[in-house]
């Protein structure tokens, strides 16, 4: 068995693919004997309307449905050196045009299906354009424009021939041959078909020998009536259920990591990466494949779903991969739309290492193999995927192990090699294609441009670099622990962007941050609210009455204080009066329902409740103490004004806000004053805030974000801006707010983001730096639209109420 495996691994891959899945098919002798010979395909009787190959009817569906799309035109270059005689270059291609019905097709409809036509000869020109006035380098230049444009122009199915052809003089004896066929017509296989005719035509030519090819008994028409035929009753149903079992529950689409959403009409646009792989690793791979009988395209396949799954694309994935689909021998001479595609189910679920995980490709590629002659058309009619222009159904990444190119081909007197171009399409979301050389593996990651950026798919083939090395090593290892990061990642990775130790105020609690800036500015504005405004020295002074009067009420460290108060200057003294007192606020919105605030208040054990007159007759009773802070003025005047001496522990608890909670029950979420100090800090320094600036604080002080936007301006010397009650709502008043309190940074959720970039008029929003964005996802078209209506920065935050505020933060910068 082990030779065996060895001379399978030696074997170029497509005979190799070849080999496998004929043992795939082999039935036990007892049933050969019974079965009856498998019948040849019969010629069929020339009709002016034929019949179109499940592949070729799917793929004409498509282009009437996307359009005039080039994600199917093939295009090949070629470099001719030596004395190229043209007329009989040109004679022999068309030699093969005649030889090869499929590259006489046209594709019309009629009654509502398509059908094709044959035409009895076409003559397919051969222009010539001459480059010989441009020096080397333009030569290139031009070189790769013109088969760039060649490879993206589109056919029309309706007009044959369904090829191109151009040749490029680039000087006496030195050529370039573009060469662009419709995929309804060829495939990778057509192609070294195609290069071999064409040579053996071209040397017989020059040798002035006959050039006679051996005589095709079936032309690819006759392959499209057989397999309809043979496709009908039991043979398909088997088949089908097969396949249907096979993709039940598989997921729709695979979770990429892409750079930007997925659009709503894919464009088909593409580049690619190229990338290499040395003799050494090529081996190490071949036999990790020798010791589970597995092929290398078994290993290269295990491998890249590995790295999906570590990408996240999670435990359940489909990979297409093509197969020729010429088992049998009377089909290998012609060219045509043979190739058909496996939806391969690969299982990564529970960690597996890596050997195990070959080893279940391994079972699912043969299996395949076994059922491989249903068409993947079929299979996508028969699943019935959502419509979707965004995407491909059922498999929207591929691999494919492909054999060596052919490289240098010697003619008598030209030298033809053939040239690699960009890729300018991708047919799939992703495709890694694979080829075995003698210098070692190649590889290329043919990527949709709508999805991903060139430098992310070249770090995604470093990925799978370093993965494939690290099997190499040890391929027992699981996936999991497979090395992924280059050593440059890593580095910048675990160490370079883990460098956040920041120094900062080990001993001061929040309101002690915020007593340094009444020190240095005591007489600067600190906060405005409809007409009102108290400096930093009087917000001060308030809060420690305040503060005094809570610890008369046995308010202290470890205790709580529960407010209630809609937005006003009363409920900024409220929240910095109980945190100066030693306790943590717990805020309860007055719009809340009286059972929520009746639970939340049972729930925090709150001894004191700040709250407004107007707002007593919707409190639940409980056993807080209330104090009317718009009544209390004359009593908390009583109060000493300077500030408390209190020892407080930065890890002292700052407040308490309720969340909704997973069961719908309201849940504290407890924040200390260094976690929220440590945030603002890194606000501060991140974005400097200063005496110039205003924060408009609008949210509802039963949401984290208030947190910052209440005390990040009185820790900074900036201004804080009260909205009025119910104004974060009215995108009119927030305009208007904005210009006339000359706000430099706010918060929205995108949602009212969105909302408040319709209004009319927002030139009085000149003045702002910052808004920052947070509480739902934001859309790319908000951003877009926000650039084009303000010229501030935009911030997307993220964080859970448990954490301090938020855990991530991103400069929303267009390109």
């Amino acid at each position: 068995m082990d030779d065996l495996l060895k001379q399978l691994q030696r074997l170029p891959p497509e005979q190799r693919e070849q080999i496998l899945q004929k043992l795939a098919r082999r039935q036990p002798a007892s049933a050969r004997e019974k079965a009856p010979a498998e019948s040849a395909i019969p010629r069929v009787a020339r009709q002016p309307r034929m019949p179109l190959s499940f592949a070729q009817q799917r793929l004409w569906f498509l282009c009437q449905f996307e359009g005039q799309s080039l994600a199917y035109n093939i295009p090949g270059v070629l470099r001719l050196d030596g004395p190229l005689r043209r007329e009989a270059l040109e004679q022999c291609l068309n030699t093969i045009v005649q030889r090869h019905e499929a590259l006489r097709a046209s594709f019309l409809l009629e009654a509502d299906a398509p059908i094709q036509v044959l035409a009895p000869e076409l003559a397919v020109p051969l222009p010539v354009v001459d480059l010989q006035g441009l020096d080397s380098a333009a030569q290139d230049d031009e070189v790769q424009r013109r088969a760039t444009q060649e490879a993206r122009t589109p056919f029309s199915l309706d007009r044959p021939p369904l090829l191109r052809l151009t040749l490029l003089r680039l000087g006496p004896e030195r050529h370039v041959l573009l060469l662009t066929f419709h995929h309804i017509v060829f495939d990778g296989w057509s192609i070294h078909l195609f290069v071999r005719e064409l040579t053996q035509l071209y040397a017989a030519s020059m040798n002035g020998t006959p050039g006679a090819l051996p005589e095709l008994t079936l032309q690819y028409v006759d392959f499209a009536c057989w397999q309809r035929e043979w496709l009908r009753g039991d043979k398909q149903e088997r088949e089908l259920a097969y396949w249907k079992k096979q993709l039940t529950g598989a997921p729709a689409q695979v979770a990429l990591p892409t750079d930007r959403p997925r659009p709503p009409v894919q464009s088909f646009r593409g580049d690619a990466v190229s990338f290499h792989l040395g003799r050494r690793l090529t081996q190490q791979l071949k036999a990790v494949g020798e010791k589970t009988g597995a092929t290398l395209f078994m290993v290269l396949l295990g491998a890249f779903a590995g790295l999906l799954h570590r990408y996240r694309a999670g435990d359940d994935l489909v990979v297409g991969t093509p197969i020729a689909n010429r088992g049998r021998r009377e089909l290998e001479s012609l060219i045509g739309f043979f190739v058909n595609t496996l939806a391969l189910r690969i299982d990564l679920s529970g960690d597996p290492s890596f050997l195990q995980l070959v080893e279940r490709v391994r079972r699912v590629t043969l299996d395949a193999y076994t059922h491989q002659d249903l068409p993947f058309e079929r299979l996508v009619e028969e699943l019935h995927p959502e419509r979707n222009l965004s995407s491909n159904p059922v498999v929207q990444v591929l691999f494919a192990l492909q054999n060596t190119p052919a490289g240098q081909i010697e003619l008598p007197g030209l030298i033809v090699t053939p040239l690699e171009m960009p890729a300018v399409t991708a047919k799939f979301d992703l495709t890694l294609l694979m080829e075995d050389t003698a210098e070692g593996l190649r590889g290329w990651l043919e990527f949709s441009t709508d999805l991903f950026d060139p430098a992310s798919v070249r770090r995604m083939a470093s990925h799978y670099e370093n993965l494939l090395a690290g099997i190499a090593a040890d391929a027992h290892q699981p996936l999991s622990a497979l090395p992924l990061l280059t050593r440059a990642e890593a580095q910048q990775v675990v160490e370079e962007w883990n460098r956040t130790d920041v120094v900062y105020p080990e001993q001061d609690c929040l309101h002690a941050l915020i007593e340094a800036q009444v020190r240095r500015t005591p007489d600067a504005t600190a906060l405005v609210f409809e007409g009102q405004a108290l400096t930093y020295r009087q917000l001060d002074e308030r809060a420690n009455q305040l503060a005094w009067h809570l610890r008369s009420l046995g308010v202290g460290p470890e205790s709580s204080v529960a407010v209630c108060l809609e937005r006003s200057v009363e409920l900024v003294i409220a929240l910095l009066g109980v945190l100066k007192a030693g306790a943590a606020y717990v805020p309860l919105d007055p719009g809340y329902p009286a059972e929520r605030l009746a639970f939340m208040l049972s729930d925090c054990a709150a001894p004191v409740l700040l709250t407004q007159r107007a707002l007593a007759s919707t409190l639940p009773p409980s056993s807080a103490s209330r104090l009317f802070l718009d009544e209390a003025g004359p009593l908390l005047a009583l109060q000493p004004s300077g500030p408390l001496a209190l020892a407080l522990s930065p890890d002292a608890l700052a407040y308490v806000i309720y969340t909704s909670g997973s069961t719908g029950q309201p849940k504290g979420a407890m924040n200390s004053h260094r976690a929220v100090a440590n945030r603002l800090l890194w606000m501060q320094r991140s974005f400097q805030l200063g005496p110039t600036d205003a924060v408009l604080q609008k949210t509802p002080f039963s949401f984290d974000v208030s947190v910052w936007e209440f005390f990040w301006p009185l820790l900074s010397g900036a201004r804080l801006v009260l909205a009025r009650p119910g104004g974060h709502q009215d995108s009119a008043y927030l305009a208007h707010l904005i210009l006339q309190q000359r706000v430099t940074t706010l918060h929205f959720v995108p949602s009212m983001l969105r909302a408040f970039l319709e209004q009319p008029d927002l030139s009085g929003c000149s003045g702002l730096r910052y808004v920052f964005t947070s509480g739902e996802g934001l859309p790319a078209d908000v951003q877009q639209r926000f650039a084009s209506r303000l010229s501030a920065q935009l911030h997307n935050l993220y964080g859970p109420t448990e954490a301090a505020i938020d855990v991530t933060a991103w400069h929303c910068a267009l390109p």
